[in-house]
């Protein structure tokens, strides 16, 4: 029996992933890619010592790595040396006024009163509610490869219009847990990772805030350009081949089947498959014979887009954050001069990152790597913007932004600047309208009414990547990537995905692996049955034994009396759990005087968390008691 063939058009983190697992199904794969490296918009480049990241900068949603890794065979601890960043973003507001994002509850809280007192009980209920959003969300639609419209529209999923408040608009809704707007926009820029406004965006995305600082924000060495290199290993250990510096100038079609690809130089390369990772609107209008989904497809809503600049400097700027975000007071009008006038906003909002805070490599000694992203809107069709004007005026908005933290002599520090316009994203990455997200994540352009993974005609012909669902960024890439090798594989009948390397990296994140049998031998008086505030997973907690009953607020509390480790003696009642991957932690919470250290969160227990994340590390936690009206 021959070995099935197939080609995958573009080597981005979805065609990669695509190949790899294709490989390792028994199929023969070639990668074709455009440019001369893999990544896709994942890129890097290193200038005179200098290395840049183009793409995504942190990693985020480390639980589907881990579980992708494991589908290839392979652990997220293997390929990555990931680094915990802890701040995750440094805000900057228009008065100079600054917020840390953190994980550490206590910081938070200090930080939260300061601006609006009472907020930080309004913080944990967000927190509460992007919990819920999250894992419901991963499970009921990202994780749900939508191949017909019963599966997505049925009674089951009627309740999701109330649990994921997909109708009621992300900004809108902060006024039920803070009245700030400094707050407010605070825990909804995240949509941007979505290319969506917080003002069009539905209240779901709250998921975003939640598992950046609940899950952790991490930093892989080398940048988010190593997981492009861990990917191109494992799939070159599984035998798929790399052709690089290959651009395809069409996919053959013979009646209702792609019987390959036509490369620019004329080669016709068979194949018994063809997996698409070019961006979607692109392989229609350009790759395809012409039909009315190209034509849908460009009326569609797209992302916005980015000017990013890249500077070499030759002195290092240690006051500035590894992520600082500057956001401005006219946060609206910002979303309205992206979304709707295609422009740059007046006083824009933007990020800086600078990598060498958290790796020494990505600059010479003694110098710094400084890379400045400006949402702008997307190429306009009727080719009305000025670039040039516009690229101006970012350049400067960052320079205004910068000095609200004393720094003002980049410009005379400069070895060189690489930029990049909507025009280079569209020119290096075939990214239709420059939009860096691809298709927007407006609520008619998620789940079974995003983009669908195989052509409607075409049975041996699929797609992956940030226009398809489950939509964009690298967690989601790697996510399609399996879903379109499920479904490949069902079409060819090939063996399926072997789970279980997946279900040991599954397995590794359970804690309470003991039965309830178990946990009544041995030391039984001092454990108790726990779950995590963050993620679910049943926890056994360590040496608590019954202390005393304390009415706190109304509801009365049962806490728990520890051993005296030194590094307990801050705290009178606390719970510890074995340490998980969860990272909202409580360090440095004092009695101060009042009542024991306990917070209420819908009305269930949440203590203390540790300061680090060593073998004995406390973290927050959910009891399963049953609490009781004072």
């Amino acid at each position: 029996m021959n070995t099935p063939t197939a080609i995958i058009i573009g080597a981005g983190i979805g065609g990669i992933a695509t190949a790899a697992h294709l490989a390792r199904r028994g199929m023969q794969v070639t990668v074709i890619e455009k440019n001369h490296w893999p990544g896709g918009r994942c890129d890097r480049f290193v200038r005179d010592g200098h290395q840049f990241n183009t793409g995504p900068t942190l990693l985020i949603m480390p639980h589907v790595y881990e579980d992708e890794f494991a589908a290839l065979g392979t652990s997220l601890g293997e390929q990555l040396d990931l680094t915990r960043v802890d701040p995750t973003y440094h805000l900057v507001f228009d008065d100079g006024s600054q917020l840390t994002l953190t994980s550490d509850l206590k910081r938070m809280c200090d930080q939260l009163e300061a601006i609006q007192p009472g907020s930080f009980e309004g913080y944990l209920r967000y927190l509460s509610e992007g919990h819920r959003h999250y894992n419901v969300a991963m499970e009921k639609l990202v994780e749900h490869d939508f191949r017909t419209a019963s599966e997505f529209f049925t009674f089951n999923n009627i309740p999701l219009l109330f649990s994921l408040k997909p109708l009621v608009q992300h900004y809108h809704h902060m006024s039920s847990y803070f009245t700030e707007p400094r707050l407010k926009s605070a825990f909804t820029f995240q949509d941007v990772y979505m290319g969506l406004s917080p003002f069009e965006a539905p209240s779901t995305f709250s998921m975003m805030a939640f598992t950046e600082l609940a899950h952790g924000v991490w930093y892989p060495k080398g940048g988010m350009y190593s997981v492009v290199e861990a990917l191109v290993d494992i799939a070159r250990q599984a035998g798929v081949e790399f052709l690089f510096h290959t651009p395809v100038a069409r996919i053959a079609v013979e009646g209702q089947r792609a019987s390959g690809v036509v490369l620019a130089d004329g080669r016709h390369l068979a194949a018994d498959v063809v997996v698409a990772n070019a961006d979607l609107p692109y392989v229609y209008e350009k790759l395809l014979p012409a039909d009315h989904t190209a034509e849908q497809l460009a009326h569609k809503q797209f992302s916005c887009s980015t000017i990013s600049f890249f500077w070499g400097v030759d002195k290092t700027y240690p006051d500035l954050a590894p992520h600082t975000l500057f956001l401005a007071d006219d946060y609206q009008e910002n979303f309205a001069s992206i979304s709707h006038l295609r422009g740059l906003p007046e006083n824009p909002s933007l990020y800086i990152h600078a990598p060498s805070r958290l790796d020494p490599q990505a600059a010479p000694a003694g110098e710094d790597t400084l890379v400045a992203v400006v949402p702008v809107g997307h190429l306009d069709d009727a080719g009305a913007q000025d670039w040039r004007r516009i690229r101006a005026g970012a350049r400067q908005a960052v320079f205004n932004r910068l000095a609200l933290l004393g720094v003002t002599d980049v410009q005379d520090h400069l070895k060189f600047e690489v930029n990049y316009l909507p025009l280079s994203w569209r020119k290096r990455y075939n990214l239709m309208k420059g939009a860096t997200h691809g298709l927007s994540h407006t609520l008619t352009q998620l789940g079974y009414l995003r983009p669908h993974n195989r052509h409607h005609l075409y049975h041996n012909l699929y797609f992956v990547g940030a226009s398809t669902h489950p939509g964009t960024g690298v967690p989601t890439a790697l996510i399609c990537a399996h879903q379109v090798a499920d479904r490949l594989s069902e079409d060819l009948h090939l063996p399926a995905r072997d789970l279980t390397l997946l279900k040991q990296g599954l397995a590794s994140r359970a804690r309470a692996d003991k039965s309830e049998e178990d946990r009544k031998t041995g030391h039984a008086e001092n454990h108790m049955a726990c779950t995590c505030l963050t993620c679910s997973m049943s926890l056994r907690c360590l040496y608590p034994r019954w202390r005393d009953e304390l009415p706190v607020k109304g509801i009365e509390r049962r806490f728990f009396q520890v051993p005296h480790a030194p590094w307990f003696r801050r705290f009178r009642r606390v719970l510890i759990v074995e340490p998980q991957e969860c990272r909202l932690t409580m360090s440095g919470f004092e009695e101060a005087g009042h009542a024991p250290l306990v917070l209420l969160l819908n009305r269930t227990m949440l203590q203390l968390g540790g300061n680090g994340l060593g073998n004995d590390t406390p973290f927050i936690v959910r009891c399963r008691t049953r609490l009781r009206n004072g």
